[in-house]
């Protein structure tokens, strides 16, 4: 009791921090309207980064669960419920694989280790930056596609916090959109039909922003979700003491690398860590592999990718949330950059892989993980495996959603249904009109 009355304590009293806004592409250092999302000034597409005026990164007490990391966050204010990532030195798996340095990067219900998000995914990181950088008076109503996790975590940060909110996500995904507790009806959801995937969830919250009673959350553009995904990187190096020589996570869209890139980039400028710069290790879940074939042909550009056997390769793989058919790879800044400046790779696994470093995962360090973690999981063996990592070598793996099935099972579990499921050739006019409706109730 005493630690939430110091926390709402610290709530009140939280100077909002600090920083300007930097367009990747010119260097253009600009201050934040609010929500600025890109340069306008800049001719191309690229990302913009938040330049912090604090260049040294100094932890707030435990008590402030996620917000701990604030120095390093485009936050107006701490949201209550968060928890922050936790990294711990692995033993089993490390064993197993012969690395001395394997370190843990875990997000998630894993109470012995201290992880206590309940939406047991990453995606809170972003959920309570992107939220903590509202406006407190914002009267429109924020509008999130996703392919499930990022729905889940923005979903329980409104809730609690009662921040109206609108989802977009796939009617085959629906099983994701589960809660430890019903959620506030100022938390609406709606749905593409079956057969859908993220992009068409993606294409019917572009509908609804024709409205403008709704506003876009941003995605990889919006400085807070990537720097809220970033304090998994400073999780492991304030842990470890220094910056790992690989890091190692599945990606969709891709935004938890270049956000394990940027918040690398700070931690040199910070100078308290090293100077190294982490080799970016990302994996994809074949058949689902755009971005891998674009980097294997060295092309910034995405190559093309029908429509249908996206869709087909997304209904194939475990990991529907790396299923993104749109991602910011090609974009100044985005995922392409962030390889090349750290001599990256991306590595392919396949189901039966995922599945396999899944149980592995669960006998040797006791927490069960999301598919897209087994992934990422399956991705290390392979790196081993072939001789990509040396056994001294210190290792970061950041396991993106684990301890779903132990939550479930000590939790009652409430399940989020669409207010409206609309089909995949819907006209933008009935989608506008249905959806103000829904927040006119």
């Amino acid at each position: 009791m005493r630690r939430n009355n110091i926390y709402k304590l610290y709530m009140k009293n939280f100077k909002a921090t600090a920083y300007t806004l930097q367009c990747v592409a010119t260097g253009h250092e600009f201050e934040d309207s609010g929500w600025t999302l890109e340069d306008k000034e800049s001719e191309g597409p690229s990302l913009v980064r938040a330049i912090y005026a604090e260049k040294q990164l100094n932890l707030r007490g435990e008590e402030y669960g996620f917000y701990k990391f604030c120095d390093w966050l485009p936050v107006k204010r701490l949201l209550k419920g968060s928890a922050a990532p936790v990294t711990y030195r692995s033993q089993g798996l490390a064993k197993h694989l012969g690395l001395e340095k394997l370190y843990i990067t875990l997000n998630g219900y894993a109470p012995e280790h201290g992880a206590k998000m309940t939406t047991c995914s990453f995606k809170e990181t972003e959920a309570y930056s992107v939220c903590g950088r509202m406006a407190e008076d914002e009267k429109r109503v924020i509008v999130v596609a996703s392919a499930g996790n990022t729905a889940r975590a923005f979903a329980k940060v409104c809730s609690e916090n009662n921040i109206p909110l609108l989802l977009s996500v796939p009617a085959d995904n629906l099983s994701a959109m589960w809660f430890e507790k019903p959620l506030n009806p100022c938390v609406k959801l709606i749905a593409c039909e079956k057969g859908g995937d993220y992009f068409d969830a993606i294409r019917l919250s572009d509908m609804v922003l024709r409205s403008p009673r709704f506003y876009a959350e941003g995605g990889a553009k919006n400085v807070a979700r990537r720097d809220g995904m970033g304090t998994t990187v400073l999780s492991a190096v304030t842990t470890i003491g220094e910056i790992p020589d690989y890091y190692f996570q599945a990606v969709g869209s891709g935004t938890g690398a270049i956000a394990a890139w940027e918040a690398n980039m700070r931690l040199i400028e910070d100078g308290s860590y090293g100077d190294k710069v982490m080799k970016l290790m990302v994996s994809q879940n074949a058949p689902f592999v755009p971005m891998y074939d674009a980097w294997c042909a060295n092309s910034r550009a995405m190559l093309p990718y029908d429509a249908d056997k996206a869709r087909r390769d997304a209904a194939i793989i475990d990991a529907k949330v790396l299923s993104n058919r749109k991602p910011p790879y090609s974009i100044f800044g985005g995922l392409y950059d962030a390889l090349k400046a750290t001599d990256g790779e991306i590595i392919v696994a396949t189901n039966p892989q995922a599945r396999k470093a899944a149980k592995l995962f669960k006998e040797l360090e006791g927490v069960d993980i999301h598919p897209a973690a087994a992934i990422n999981t399956a991705a290390l063996i392979k790196a081993v495996a072939d001789g990509k990592i040396e056994k001294d070598a210190v290792v970061m793996l950041n396991i993106t959603g684990a301890g779903e099935e132990r939550f479930k099972a000590e939790h009652e579990i409430h399940y989020l249904e669409p207010s409206i499921t609309f089909p995949l050739n819907v006209e933008p006019d009935e989608v506008v009109a249905k959806v103000e409706a829904l927040f006119e109730e």
